[in-house]
């Protein structure tokens, strides 16, 4: 009759291990990926994440570039996701089916076809915030950015559910949305195990080597003719995320100034891209450029970042009690 208690409460224990192994890989400095999947039957896409964790590390203090927005930069006091590659021109013409079949069509179209894994170019701000709120649509979720009935864009106001102050472009009830200019510089250039950013996004301050596509260390699409499948956009970065420098820049949410309170005013862009650069400044940390909100550039793509799933934020809060308690006990012994 004792036996079901012991067992009980051995099986808790395999749980509270399994729990604590979780936990550690979502707080710790190794990333964490998963995949989320849309659309269904022939239409069926994913896009991967990468966790980025370490909330509440310091910012990055390095001197701006001249035309590049003031920094400190870099600082994110909450754990996110970032997609590993680019959105490509096959997950754009995908979504562009389903919105269709659903009644309510994106219509979105990229300005040169280069191939299904190319990454999607030419797409406005607008373009890859209305991308953004379908895919929130797609799994239920309200929407990151505000449209009127003109489909034109709109800051959230104080009445709508999920308004933030300090940063009207972005509800905060959505799951999707495109990263801001902290959340893009962190996922960039922030070494989670040193605690400290690098100039670029590969754990070094030299230049990473100029390559028309690869996956090998240290390397980045730039210099080139075009861009490279997503995928072999270059070696990976610290947290595993690929193409972070070269290939091609990416949309921020941010506007240029930082201020996030003007609809139509110029849009963060980093990570520079595949077109010919005298040196690598324009993907290092020490730059920032930007875009005219309406701009339909072939140097300029779509990366998507997301907030874990709430019983991924449970398992880092119970990870977290469990660091705390074990360092206690470390302690006292």
């Amino acid at each position: 009759m004792n036996s079901c208690p012991h067992r009980t409460l051995s099986v808790v224990s395999l749980f509270l291990l399994a729990v604590a192994s979780l936990c550690w890989a979502a707080t710790s400095a190794i990333p964490v990926a998963r995949a989320d999947l849309f659309g269904s039957g022939e239409n069926l896409f994913e896009i991967e994440f990468v966790t980025i964790g370490e909330p509440g590390n310091v910012a990055d203090t390095v001197v701006p570039h001249p035309t590049s927005a003031p920094l400190p930069s870099g600082s994110v006091d909450y754990v996110y996701r970032m997609a590993k590659y680019e959105i490509s021109e096959e997950i754009i013409a995908k979504a562009n089916v389903l919105s269709a079949s659903a009644g309510q069509p994106l219509g979105l179209n990229v300005d040169v076809e280069r191939g299904p894994q190319k990454p999607a170019t030419g797409l406005s701000w607008f373009d890859a915030a209305r991308f953004v709120n379908w895919l929130n649509e797609e799994q239920g979720d309200p929407a990151a950015y505000k449209f009127d009935a003109q489909n034109q864009f709109q800051l959230w106001a104080p009445g709508d559910v999920g308004y933030d102050p300090d940063n009207p472009f972005r509800n905060t009830r959505a799951r999707y949305f495109m990263p801001s200019a902290d959340e893009w510089h962190k996922a960039a250039y922030y070494d989670p195990v040193n605690d400290r950013y690098w100039l670029y996004p590969y754990g070094s301050d030299d230049p990473p080597i100029a390559v028309a596509s690869s996956t090998d260390p240290g390397t980045a699409v730039y210099n080139q003719d075009g861009p490279a499948d997503v995928q072999l956009a270059g070696g990976e970065n610290l947290f595993g995320l690929v193409g972070m420098a070269g290939n091609v820049s990416d949309w921020e949410e941010t506007s240029a100034d930082l201020m996030n309170d003007n609809a139509v005013a110029n849009r963060g862009v980093s990570g520079g891209s595949w077109i010919f650069t005298i040196n690598a400044t324009a993907f290092s940390s020490a730059f920032r450029n930007s875009a005219f909100v309406h701009a339909n550039q072939s140097r300029i793509g779509i990366r998507v970042a997301s907030i874990p799933e709430p019983s991924t934020l449970l398992l880092i809060l119970l990870g977290g009690a469990m660091t705390a308690c074990f360092g206690l006990r470390r302690r006292d012994g």
